[in-house]
C-alpha cells in the first residue's frame, strides 16, 4: 500500500502563507516548518481588526463562502494541548477517542488512538500506552517526521477507526488502522500495520512497546512486504480475520447506531461527514465535557445545552440521559444560570419527545430549582435574581446578564410544558416569577446599554456595574469573556428577532472583533497565557451553539453559513473531526500547525451541529416563548442547490413532531420539485427556502399544507 501525500500537503494553500517557500520545498522535511514573519504579520492584522475582515471577504467571493476558501486562511490543527501548555500526547498531536457504541450516557471508558499513529493510550492521556516504532531496528516513532507522515482520516469518512500512513527513514512505506472495539470481553484496541519494504534501503523492525510487559518486535526484510494485526491491552497479536470480523461488527453496530436518528443528506461529502463523526464523538462523550484529561467532567452551562442538541438530531436517549445526569449536580456557583438552563433544557426535551416518564421523575428537581429561583429574585434590593458568580473562570459576582436571561427564559418554558401536563400550580409559579423578573431585567438593561457612534448596541453582561464597551472584545480578558456569555442571553427570546436591538448587538458583534472566519473569538488564555500581547488571541467555538440560534432567528442566512465552513475548516482537525475548548490563531511557539486546548470537546462540536440543524430545520417562539413557527433550508449554501443537486432531512424533531423534507434541483437548472412530510402537530407557521446557485430566493408558504406536500418550481432561467 502506497503512502499519499505529507501532511503539509493537507492544506497547502493556507501553509503557502505560512512556511517560507525554501522551507516548504524538500518532502522529507520533519520538524513543524513554523511560521513565517510574513504570515504571522497577516495574522495579526486579522485579529487587531475589529471587523472579521476574512470572513467578509469570504462573503463577498462570487460563490459565498467555501471549506476551501477557508482552508486557505489558516493551517490546520495538530497539536493538542492541556493545562499550563504541556503536551497532550508524548508527540503533542491529538488524539480521537474510540469505543463502541455507548449506552445514552456515554462511555465509561474509551481508547485514546493518537492522529499521528504513533500510540494508542488507554483511558486517559496519563495511562498506559503503547507506542509503535518502525524503520532502521524499530528506533523511529511513527509518525514522528510530519514531512512524511500522510495526514489522518476515518474509514468511510467518518466511521470510527483511524487511517494513516507514513515513510520511514529508510523508504519503507506503511500504511496502519486502527479502532477499539469490546473484544475478548473487555475494551481494547485493535492495530493493523502493512508495510512494504520493496523500495526500502535495507530491512526494516517494526516494534510495538507497551509502558509495562514486553514489546513486540517483527522483521519485515528488504523487498518484502506484511500486515501485521494485533490487540492491546494485553499486547498480542491477532489473525486477520479474526481483526476483520471485530472491525465489521463495529462498523455495523456504529452505522445503526446513527441510522436511528435524523438523517441529512446534503451534496458536499465533508459536511456529512462531519455531522456523522461528531455524532459519534459525542455518543461516545456523552455528558462529559472532554475525555482522558482534565475536563473530563460535567460542565454547566454546556451539558444541558449539548443536550438539546442531541435531542434535535433525534439522539432523545442522549438527550435525556445527560439531563438526568445534570439534574443530580450541584447548583453551587453560579446558581440562577445553572437552574434556569436545566429548566430550559428539560422543557425543550418534553417538546421534543413527549417524554412524561421524564417529567414525572424530574419535576421534584425542577421544583426545587423553580423554589431557589424564588428565593433568589430581590434578595439584593432590585428585581432581579442575586449576584452570582460571572462564570467558571471569572470568581466576580454581578447581576449576569447571561444567567438573569436564561433563568427566565427557562421559567417560560417550564411553565408551558407544566401547564401542559396538569401542573397548574407549578406553572402559575414559574410564570409569575418569570413576570416579575422580566420587567426588573429590561429596566436594569436599559440602564446599562450603550448606543455607540457607529449604530451599534453594547449590552453588557455585568448589569449596573458601568461596564463599558469593548473597542475589541479579545482585547481584555473581560472583553473576551463577554464573546463568550453573552450568546446564552441573545438567543434566549429576550431581543425580539429582526427588532432594532437585535439589529444593534449584530452590529456590535460585526464591529468589535467577536468574530472570525465566522468562528467566536476569545483570547485562548489557555493556549496563550494571560500576558499574551494583543491582538495574540484564538477562536473559542464551545459558545458558538447560541451564535448560530442568534443568527437564525434574526435569519442571517450568509454568517450561518460563513460558521458552517469555519467551524469545519478552522475550528476543528481535517479529516478527523476533532476539536477543543479552544483554539490556536496566532501561530503559537512559532509553529505552523495550530493548537487546540484539551480535545475532544463535545460542546464544541455541538456548535457545528447546531450550525447545521438550524441552517436546514429553525424553530421560531411567538412573544410568549411558544413554539410558533418551522424555516426548512432558510440558510443552506447557494452551491448545494446548483443544477442536478439535492438536499434533503429525513425525521428531524421538533416541538411540533419529527419533520421530514427534500429539495431536488433539475439536471437542467430550470425547474426544482419540493417534499416535505408536515409534522402531525403543524406549526402556526411553515415554510421552505430554496436558495439557488444562480442567487436566486424561493420562500414557499406551507403554512395551510397537511401530510404529505410536493410541490414542482419553475426556477427563473439564466
Amino acid at each position: 500500500m502506497e503512502a499519499r501525500t505529507a501532511l503539509a500537503a493537507a492544506a497547502a494553500g493556507a501553509l503557502a502563507l505560512v512556511v517560507a517557500p525554501a522551507a516548504r520545498a524538500p518532502a522529507t522535511g520533519c520538524a513543524d516548518p513554523g511560521a513565517t514573519a510574513d504570515y504571522t504579520r497577516a495574522v495579526g492584522s486579522a485579529l487587531a481588526s475589529g471587523r472579521d475582515v476574512w470572513g467578509e471577504q469570504l462573503l463577498a467571493a462570487p460563490h459565498g463562502p467555501t471549506l476551501a476558501a477557508v482552508q486557505r486562511r489558516l493551517p490546520p490543527l495538530l497539536y493538542a494541548r492541556g493545562p499550563h501548555g504541556r503536551k497532550l500526547t508524548a508527540s503533542g498531536v491529538y488524539y480521537l477517542p474510540f469505543a463502541d457504541p455507548p449506552g445514552p450516557a456515554g462511555t465509561g471508558t474509551a481508547q485514546l488512538h493518537v492522529a499521528d499513529g504513533s500510540e494508542v493510550i488507554a483511558r486517559r492521556a496519563s495511562g498506559p500506552s503503547l507506542t509503535i516504532l518502525v524503520g532502521d531496528q524499530g528506533r523511529e516513532r511513527y509518525g514522528s517526521c510530519l514531512g512524511r507522515l500522510d495526514p489522518a482520516q476515518l474509514e468511510g469518512g467518518w466511521l470510527p477507526v483511524l487511517e494513516t500512513g507514513y515513510a520511514d527513514a529508510r523508504g519503507a512505506l506503511y500504511r496502519q488502522e486502527s479502532f477499539a472495539a469490546r473484544f475478548q470481553g473487555r475494551l481494547t484496541s485493535l492495530v493493523s500495520l502493512s508495510v512494504d519494504a520493496r523500495s526500502a534501503d535495507g530491512d526494516v523492525e517494526l516494534r510495538f512497546s507497551p509502558t509495562s510487559g514486553r514489546a513486540l518486535a517483527v522483521t519485515v526484510p528488504r523487498g518484502t512486504t506484511r500486515d501485521v494485526t494485533l490487540a492491546w491491552p494485553p499486547l498480542r497479536q491477532v489473525d486477520a480475520a479474526t481483526y476483520g470480523i471485530a472491525l465489521k461488527t463495529l462498523v455495523r453496530e456504529w452505522r445503526q447506531r446513527l441510522a436511528a436518528g435524523a438523517q441529512v443528506s446534503v451534496p458536499e461529502p465533508e459536511v456529512e461527514d462531519a455531522f456523522r463523526a461528531l455524532l459519534v464523538q459525542d455518543s461516545i462523550l456523552g455528558w462529559r465535557y472532554s475525555i482522558g484529561n482534565p475536563y473530563e467532567e460535567l460542565s454547566f452551562p454546556e451539558a444541558p445545552d449539548l443536550a438539546t442538541v442531541m435531542g434535535e438530531l433525534g439522539f432523545g436517549g442522549v438527550e435525556r440521559a445527560i439531563l438526568a445526569e445534570a439534574l443530580t449536580r450541584s447548583s453551587s456557583g453560579y446558581t440562577s444560570w445553572k437552574n434556569g438552563e436545566r429548566l430550559l433544557d428539560s422543557a425543550a426535551y418534553y417538546r421534543l419527545f413527549r417524554d412524561r416518564a421524564y417529567l414525572d421523575a424530574a419535576t421534584p428537581a425542577l421544583a426545587g430549582f423553580l423554589t431557589s429561583l424564588e428565593r433568589e429574585f430581590g434578595r439584593d434590593g432590585h428585581s432581579l435574581l442575586a449576584r452570582e458568580r460571572y462564570s467558571a473562570d471569572i470568581p466576580d459576582t454581578v447581576f449576569g446578564t447571561h444567567a438573569q436571561s436564561v433563568a427566565w427564559a427557562g421559567l417560560r418554558a417550564i411553565a408551558g410544558v407544566w401547564a401542559e401536563t396538569g401542573r397548574a400550580a407549578l406553572a402559575r409559579r414559574a410564570l409569575a416569577l418569570a413576570a416579575r423578573l422580566e420587567p426588573g431585567l429590561r429596566a436594569a438593561i436599559r440602564t446599562s446599554e450603550v448606543r455607540l457612534p457607529d449604530g451599534s448596541l453594547f449590552v453588557p453582561a455585568r448589569l449596573l456595574d458601568d461596564e463599558t464597551p469593548y473597542a475589541s472584545l479579545v482585547e481584555t480578558r473581560l472583553g473576551s469573556y463577554w464573546n463568550l456569555v453573552m450568546p446564552f442571553a441573545f438567543s434566549s427570546g429576550l431581543v425580539a428577532p429582526g427588532g432594532e436591538d437585535a439589529q444593534g448587538i449584530l452590529r456590535y458583534i460585526q464591529l468589535h472583533g467577536s468574530r472570525l472566519l465566522g468562528l467566536v473569538r476569545a483570547g485562548a488564555y489557555a493556549l496563550y497565557g494571560r500576558t499574551a500581547p494583543f491582538p495574540v488571541s484564538g477562536t473559542d467555538e464551545v459558545y458558538g451553539v447560541d451564535v448560530a440560534r442568534f443568527l437564525a432567528d434574526n435569519d442571517r442566512s450568509d454568517q450561518l453559513v460563513l460558521s458552517l465552513y469555519g467551524e469545519l475548516g478552522a475550528a476543528m482537525t481535517p479529516g478527523t473531526f476533532v476539536a477543543g475548548e479552544g483554539a490556536s490563531v496566532a501561530p503559537l511557539d512559532g509553529l505552523a500547525y495550530r493548537a487546540m486546548y484539551l480535545p475532544p470537546n463535545s460542546e464544541s462540536n455541538a456548535a457545528f451541529l447546531e450550525t447545521l440543524r438550524v441552517m436546514l430545520v429553525h424553530e421560531t417562539v411567538d412573544a410568549s416563548g411558544r413554539p410558533f413557527g418551522l424555516d426548512l433550508a432558510f440558510a443552506t449554501p447557494r452551491a448545494w442547490l446548483a443544477a442536478g443537486k439535492r438536499i434533503a432531512v429525513d425525521r428531524m424533531p421538533t416541538s411540533f413532531g419529527p419533520v421530514s423534507f427534500s429539495i431536488a434541483v433539475a439536471s437542467g437548472g430550470a425547474s426544482a420539485h419540493v417534499h416535505v412530510n408536515v409534522p402531525t402537530r403543524p406549526p402556526k407557521r411553515l415554510e421552505i427556502r430554496l436558495r439557488l446557485a444562480t442567487g436566486e430566493t424561493r420562500t414557499i408558504d406551507l403554512t395551510k399544507k397537511r401530510g404529505a406536500v410536493d410541490i414542482d418550481v419553475r426556477l427563473a432561467s439564466r
